[in-house]
């Protein structure tokens, strides 16, 4: 399709590729366009596709031009880059197009490579042995979340709402200065809660099942609440229901509830595992996390900023999850983007150096390997097999599991092939 192509280098991953398409594929491409356009085009004095091709190119020259760029540009480029076995990272970015009827087509477009680079020595990196250990402490804060789980709600008798029930109330409200009454509503209130309004945790408290309180309060003009915001409430409260909750004992009957042990004993050892086991997990992510980064450490590897770009965007978006309830300030802003460079400058160099690795060492996911990883996930989600097959598939991220099992089989060598000192 081209007639002559050159390649150059403008930075690190950067590079400009120029290239002429032969005219004769240029006309006949731009020829099927305009005769498209004729077909469907309504020119006054002629029927549908029978206009002359000079009326047509005169009235949407602009249109076809960037017709024959969407069509020819494309083609001629993906032709270029098998022909001189080029990779290009993300799309390329079209900077220049000259094109005249009759004379080959000048197309000048910039496009990123993954950047060549050779792995320092990556086995026998010295990693330090971590020792993992849980604390009475800690098993007692496991069993304190269990209790917290199995907390029961009771109805309250013989007394009024105090501090910490549940209390099932009715509010109608109205504005003090418009008298507009507002909607009924029917909610669940925490007694005493820090986020309550002041004067509803101190008219609650003490109130019986029918008992009515009155109170008027004046809101922030920044209230979460924008209904009420910047007005005065007054609100007519009343109580329906009460309920207060009740953790259970820790002995052998708690145990023996959650249905799979026998004493209080077997629970604890239970949990003792299970702590274990997570702490073997995070001491293993600490040691793959420091042993690419040693390896990192002996690298300058040029990143190519498209992909580069992609990555801060997605650490900026986990980033910013941990502020649902406000956003952050310019300070805290500047800071997370900050953050947010330098973390995914870090995740793509490891990418790159796990997946040199992987293919240096030949590590590869087997059908099996991958069909043991669908059995995980349905085991884990308790989902059937099947169920999750078929959502892989239909998302299209059965490659994106296997590059996925393809990385933490290269961390895992690694580590097996690391020195660990005591």
């Amino acid at each position: 399709m081209t007639t002559k192509s050159n390649v150059k280098v403008l930075s690190g991953c950067k590079r400009e590729i120029e290239l002429d398409v032969d005219p004769g594929e240029v006309m006949k491409e731009f020829n099927d366009i305009v005769a498209q356009f004729s077909s469907r085009s309504k020119i006054p004095g002629f029927r549908p596709g029978k206009a002359p091709k000079n009326i047509i190119k005169q009235k949407f020259y602009p249109e076809l031009k960037e017709s024959l760029i969407n069509s020819i540009v494309p083609k001629a480029l993906n032709s270029e880059f098998r022909a001189n076995n080029i990779n290009p990272v993300g799309m390329p970015v079209v900077t220049d197009f000259r094109f005249k009827e009759g004379e080959p087509l000048h197309i000048k477009a910039q496009y990123e490579v993954w950047p060549e680079f050779e792995l320092p020595d990556y086995k026998k990196i010295k990693l330090k042995q971590k020792k993992v250990a849980v604390t009475p402490q800690e098993i007692d804060r496991s069993l304190e979340d269990l209790r917290e789980r199995s907390a029961e709600y009771v109805p309250v008798e013989g007394r009024g709402v105090a501090e910490g029930d549940y209390v099932a109330v009715e509010l109608n409200s109205r504005d003090v200065n418009t008298k507009r009454a507002l909607p009924l509503e029917k909610g669940i209130i925490l007694a005493g809660h820090a986020e309550n309004e002041e004067a509803l945790n101190k008219n609650l408290v003490g109130l019986k099942p029918g008992d009515e309180s009155t109170f008027v309060i004046e809101h922030d003009k920044g209230h979460q609440n924008k209904r009420v915001a910047g007005r005065t409430i007054e609100y007519k409260m009343k109580v329906v229901s009460i309920k207060e909750r009740k953790l259970p004992k820790l002995d052998d009957e708690f145990a023996k509830d959650l249905g799979e042990f026998k004493s209080l004993k077997e629970l604890r050892e239970k949990i003792e595992k299970e702590i274990i086991s997570t702490k073997e997990k995070a001491m293993q992510n600490e040691m793959a996390e420091e042993v690419i980064q040693k390896i990192s450490d002996k690298l300058n590897i040029d990143l190519p900023e498209s992909i580069l770009e992609q990555e801060h965007i997605a650490v900026m978006r986990r980033l910013l999850s941990a502020y649902p309830q406000h956003n952050p300030n310019k300070e805290e802003l500047d800071r997370l983007k900050t953050e947010g460079k330098q973390k995914a400058e870090k995740n793509l160099k490891s990418h790159l150096i796990l997946m040199k690795v992987a293919e240096k060492e030949k590590i590869e996911i087997s059908d099996q390997d991958l069909q043991e990883e669908f059995k995980r996930i349905a085991k884990a989600n308790s989902l059937p097999l099947a169920k999750v097959v078929d959502s892989i598939n239909k998302e299209g991220k059965r490659e994106e599991l296997r590059d996925s099992l393809v990385l933490k089989k290269t961390v895992d060598f690694l580590i097996e092939h690391a020195i660990i000192e005591r």
